[in-house]
């Protein structure tokens, strides 16, 4: 399986890819980043809240109500993408199709107690460093690795919750 962390400004990935958004829901913690994981549905393995376009929604609220159901976060995502990195997905049908999603930090400000998605999965903070090794997906291992680097990288959205 290849897979790459790209800069979201680059050239677009292969059209036949689906596209999927999600969202890096994080915080900081005596100056590091960390980042909350859920477990997949399917195989019960760390991923971050991803899925699939909805109607009448941007990409980044998309991404929102997906850290919304998936991991019962509210917070404040930005409209700039951190990055984007590309995976095989196994369909319904047994297909494999490569996916490339598009990553929005979300600053959690709020964690509930009840989301929709509370009884299939678990959700956890993890520094960025340690989630890096937690995920299959190699691209978005890079990314946290990335942010564990450069929590700067974050700031575009620090900023914005001031004020």
């Amino acid at each position: 399986m290849s897979i790459v962390f790209e800069d979201p400004h680059s050239a677009p990935v292969s059209s036949a890819a689906l596209g999927q958004m999600a969202a890096l829901c994080w915080r900081l913690r005596k100056g590091r980043v960390e980042v909350l994981m859920v477990t997949s549905r399917e195989t019960g393995r760390w991923v971050i809240p991803k899925g699939w376009p909805m109607e009448g929604l941007t990409a980044e609220a998309a991404a929102a109500r997906e850290a919304w159901e998936e991991a019962g976060v509210i917070g404040r995502i930005s409209a700039e993408p951190l990055g984007r990195f590309v995976y095989d997905k196994v369909l319904r049908d047994r297909s494999i199709r490569s996916c490339c999603v598009t990553v929005y930090p979300l600053r959690t400000e709020e964690m509930k107690s009840r989301w929709p998605e509370r009884k299939e999965r678990r959700r956890k903070w993890f520094a960025a460093p340690e989630a890096a090794g937690l995920v299959q997906e190699q691209g978005l291992s890079e990314l946290f690795e990335t942010l564990a680097a450069d929590p700067g990288l974050l700031a575009p959205v620090v900023r914005r919750k001031k004020g």
